[in-house]
């Protein structure tokens, strides 16, 4: 699905309400430390929270210029993880959970938020797995092509990410700017879509924009944790019912398990590649050339080629695994 996208670096990172809307934990002490890294390493700065007039969630839709998300846009996205009003619960079985949300626009755009319990997975390391994008090529079984291209900060990056879509569909690529955010023990991921020059849309590809994606990660023990996926996306076209109602009851309950799975094994598969390399945590090992905001602009979809799929019949093959229950490994995510 990565936050990309990662389930994502795509608009996952697959999409992730038991809780009210809470406010943002306190900054921990590492990321005022990471923001004096900022300064000393000449990258821009993020806009802190602290200046900014608290007047709710901003629109991630209508962003018309390319920023890079502060203390604001976190509390926005976590109070939106949480919330229960205007969700439709869709999925819930074996700790996993699923909703849809249809936001009325230009067109119907869904959002789906996913919820998964995870035993034996510390937030740490589940956090650690969806940044690693070395990783993610050996259990994303989904993805195509994926590499980060730039940093920003110390804490958010430019990044490319193509997937496969279940056939007989196109499949999908995106670039989008990701940010993340440590919270004490838990954590944030998310992205949004963005345009760099030297990789535009690909004729074998389909652009896709990611409206907003992202994980919020909270830790519930030692050994334990509370993932919640949530994605807004535009795929391009006009998606037949099929689609929507697989990537919401099937798909993404999938990608979700196929994740933890992968967060189960990664300690060990870790210790064998670089343990002690993990640049989203130690800025100073990133090899990433650093790049301005100014090369970057707002990725709207109304500027990419409309592809009609909405008379795209799903294959028998297709419907034979989704009659399976289950499914197989490597069924992943439409996002």
């Amino acid at each position: 699905m990565d936050t990309r996208g990662r389930l994502s670096k795509g608009p996952w990172k697959v999409a992730s309400a038991s809780a009210a809307a809470s406010t943002l934990l306190e900054l921990p002490r590492r990321t005022q430390e990471s923001r004096t890294r900022t300064r000393a390493l000449g990258f821009p700065m993020e806009k802190s929270a602290a200046s900014t007039e608290l007047q709710g969630p901003r629109p991630v839709l209508g962003r018309d210029s390319v920023q890079v998300p502060d203390d604001q846009d976190f509390r926005s996205f976590r109070s939106e993880c949480e919330a229960e009003a205007g969700w439709n619960l869709t999925y819930s079985k074996a700790g996993v959970s699923v909703w849809v949300q249809a936001v009325e626009m230009d067109r119907t755009l869904h959002k789906i938020k996913c919820r998964m319990e995870c035993r034996d997975v510390p937030a740490e390391t589940l956090y650690d797995v969806l940044h690693d994008i070395e990783y993610r090529k050996k259990w994303d079984s989904n993805v195509i092509e994926t590499f980060d291209i730039a940093r920003l900060t110390v804490n958010a990056d430019v990044g490319y990410y193509s997937w496969r879509c279940p056939k007989p569909l196109k499949n999908r690529d995106v670039i989008t700017l990701r940010s993340w955010l440590p919270m004490g023990t838990d954590y944030i991921i998310m992205n949004y879509s963005v345009k760099h020059p030297k990789y535009p849309p690909r004729k074998d590809l389909v652009r896709a924009v990611s409206i907003q994606t992202g994980y919020l990660i909270q830790s519930t023990g030692p050994k334990s944790c509370v993932i919640t996926y949530l994605a807004q996306v535009d795929p391009k076209g006009s998606l037949p019912k099929w689609v929507v109602n697989k990537s919401s009851q099937f798909l993404a309950p999938k990608a979700m398990k196929k994740m933890y799975k992968a967060c189960v094994r990664y300690p060990e598969w870790k210790q064998k590649h670089q343990p002690h390399y993990k640049p989203w945590l130690h800025p100073e090992q990133s090899p990433l050339p650093s790049l301005a905001l100014s090369e970057l602009s707002v990725q709207h979809a109304d500027s990419l080629e409309n592809i009609d799929e909405s008379a795209v019949a799903e294959s028998r093959e297709e419907r034979m695994g989704s009659a399976g229950g289950e499914g197989s490994d490597d069924d992943t995510s439409l996002t």
